[in-house]
């Protein structure tokens, strides 16, 4: 991975860290995960300039776990206030013409892959809600040499998942912990559980209509092709890493 975007104070850290690689390139250990480069300047400089607003919504995963998934079903709950569900016209909701990924929403949405430890300092005292979403590790990682040893981007898996499965079980009120599993398997009620998790629970006659396809056309603003977000989703397959 590149580094020409790190700050001296990066570099001099990197410097101190212990390190490996992948087919990708250098990972560091920073704080018990591991992080190229560039991610891990993304990391330092959340630690110290996020600002969170009571409102926040902030949705977690590891890598290749559903986090696209999620982000559509969570903007698709809070635009369903904005758009009538009656309207016949599908283009007024941003899910069709834009990506996930791209879609600014009130209130404000973040995702990120960071371990659950990251988010504690910058979120200390605020009331905004965390939804994390976990998925069996053979559907998330194809390099099962990377699996044995613990490195890889993000990683170590195990400590990722259960740093959020903890805290789920000591906050409920402001960590909620899915399986995506689940989510394949009873759809209407895990985006039921969501929905009453952030504060936006289905009506009766809400609960009766049904979806929508999400929009993967078009590229984001570091021009990586939205497509590259979508995967097939199937459970118990293992599936590329870059579909």
């Amino acid at each position: 991975m590149r580094e020409d975007n790190l700050s001296e104070e990066t570099k001099t850290l990197i410097s101190s860290l212990p390190w490996n690689k992948d087919f990708i390139g250098n990972l560091y250990n920073y704080r018990g995960c591991w992080y190229y480069p560039n991610t891990l300047q993304g990391v330092l400089n959340f630690e110290k300039g996020f600002k969170p607003q009571e409102t926040d919504i902030i949705l977690a995963s590891f890598p290749k776990s559903g986090t696209t998934w999620l982000k559509a079903l969570t903007i698709a709950l809070f635009e369903r206030l904005k758009n009538s569900s009656s309207s016949d016209d599908d283009d007024l909701h941003p899910l069709q013409s834009d990506n996930p990924h791209g879609i600014f929403s009130s209130p404000r949405l973040f995702s990120t892959h960071m371990p659950f430890h990251t988010l504690r300092l910058p979120l200390k005292d605020s009331p905004c809600k965390i939804v994390y979403v976990c998925r069996n590790v053979k559907d998330v990682l194809s390099l099962f040499e990377s699996l044995c040893e613990g490195v890889g981007s993000f990683g170590p898996f195990w400590e990722h998942v259960l740093s959020y499965w903890r805290d789920s079980l000591e906050d409920p009120q402001h960590v909620l912990f899915m399986r995506y599993e689940e989510m394949k398997s009873a759809p209407s009620a895990q985006v039921k559980r969501l929905a009453e998790f952030l504060g936006c629970p289905f009506t009766e006659e809400e609960a009766e209509h049904g979806g929508m396809e999400v929009n993967n056309s078009g590229k984001t603003f570091n021009n990586v092709p939205y497509f590259t977000f979508f995967r097939k989703g199937e459970v118990g397959k293992q599936e590329p890493s870059d579909s």
